[in-house]
């Protein structure tokens, strides 16, 4: 079996390119500029694009993995971006006995549709953003300025090939507001939809494993300095799988350029508990690495 570690690389003199992670180098293999800004979607038209980035010919230029991984967004030096181009965002809820609970303490009188959706067949997905909306390892996530409780939701997010099938994987953060949701389920894309409402990263792990791998998730919110909440979870927790989750999102529906589906949380910080501005969230997930993220509110 063929397993990939692809990241997306700001580079200053030459724009977005993507490069495979090699020990503590990153292998560049293409230019967007190069693929006219679809390299993984492209490449997920292949049927294993894992064996096929292994098998490409390396380009001549390489960066040191530790540094691109350390440095800020817009910085002068190779930085970090999402880890997508044309790929939409899609993402799964109650998937966790902890938010089935959770989503049932925050909405008054609808608290029965979150206990049946738990158990039902059919899971709850919906549209989270287009790649405009997405964050990359050290950059912003935002708090939405008419909400009083925003929180965030470490996740797997599952990158689905054009063909239906799961082709990696990635830390995702699906951004919420739970006061805006809670006061009304007819909220929810106002609560989950809006600019820098997701983060993915720190890269994609390509895989053609065809077992479901397990995943360990941990999160650290700091403030000021200290611990403000933690919490650690593991995707054999899920009631639901990656496969059937993919398989929900691509009835009757098409993704020509794949789709990543955050896959749902188990870990919901106490009501109570909001995100403020300048905190720093990181997620660590092993094999995938810390996708690390500030948050902000206000401006334009």
């Amino acid at each position: 079996m063929a397993s990939v570690l692809l990241a997306r690389v700001a580079l200053p003199a030459a724009g977005p390119a993507w490069g495979v992670v090699a020990d503590d180098r990153i292998e560049i293999v293409a230019s967007e500029a190069g693929t006219n800004g679809a390299f993984l979607a492209s490449l997920l038209q292949l049927p294993r694009p894992a064996r096929a980035l292994l098998e490409r010919r390396r380009g001549a230029a390489s960066l040191t993995t530790a540094d691109v991984l350390a440095a800020p967004v817009g910085a002068a030096a190779p930085h970090l971006l999402p880890p997508l181009d044309l790929q939409e965002v899609w993402a799964a809820g109650v998937t966790y006995e902890r938010s089935r609970v959770a989503r049932m303490e925050e909405t008054a009188g609808a608290e029965t549709f979150y206990d049946k959706v738990y158990t039902a067949e059919r899971p709850e997905l919906f549209f989270k953003g287009a790649a405009s909306r997405v964050s990359g390892h050290h950059g912003p996530i935002r708090i939405r300025r008419d909400a009083s409780w925003n929180v965030p939701e470490p996740e797997i997010a599952v990158l689905v090939s054009p063909h239906g099938e799961i082709a990696g994987y990635t830390v995702g953060n699906d951004v919420s507001s739970r006061d805006i949701e809670g006061e009304n389920p007819l909220y929810l894309p106002q609560a989950k939809i809006y600019r820098e409402s997701c983060a993915l990263g720190p890269v994609v792990w390509l895989t053609d494993e065809t077992a479901a791998p397990v995943f360990d998730i941990a999160i650290t919110i700091e403030r000021r300095g200290a611990v403000a909440w933690e919490g650690k979870i593991s995707t054999a927790s899920m009631r639901r799988s990656f496969a059937d989750l993919a398989d929900w999102l691509v009835r009757d529906n098409v993704f020509p350029s794949g789709a990543y589906l955050l896959t749902g949380t188990g870990l919901v910080p106490e009501a109570g508990f909001s995100l403020a501005p300048d905190d720093r969230v990181s997620i660590t997930v092993p094999r995938i690495g810390t996708l690390s993220n500030h948050v902000v509110q206000g401006g334009r």
